[in-house]
């Protein structure tokens, strides 16, 4: 599963072993003034739709990126049986990669309460 990490200027991911083939990245920083909305999902699976290019392990996990024709581009590491975040992104603003972070997080209430907070004093 994933880690994230809030600092004052950037949320920072950090991908586990098994998701680093599927994602093709180890971690992903995106600044602070890039997120436009965050919200947590009670179930993170249901967040990511679309065309994907990675792992798609029914009602189990999707880890990959989503939403490859139609959009919005989804970089996801969901798993079944938790809560998760869906962070809405400027895309221009993360160097034009992703839409959206759908990623599974034991701790996403209070990482989205964090994030909210430190988003809020850079507006």
């Amino acid at each position: 599963m994933a880690l994230m990490n809030i600092t004052d200027t950037g949320l920072t991911i950090e991908f586990s072993g098994r998701e680093r083939p599927w994602i093709r990245r180890g971690s992903l920083t995106v600044p602070l003034t890039a997120v436009r909305r965050v919200t947590v999902v009670d179930n993170p699976l249901r967040a990511a739709h679309g065309t994907r290019k990675g792992l798609h392990a029914s009602g189990v996990a999707k880890i990959g990126t989503w939403g490859l024709i139609t959009g919005p581009r989804q970089l996801v590491a969901a798993y079944r049986g938790g809560p998760g975040l869906r962070v809405e992104l400027d895309r221009a603003a993360t160097g034009g990669d992703f839409d959206e972070l759908v990623l599974s997080l034991d701790d996403a209430r209070q990482l989205a309460q964090l994030i909210e907070q430190r988003v809020g004093s850079h507006r």
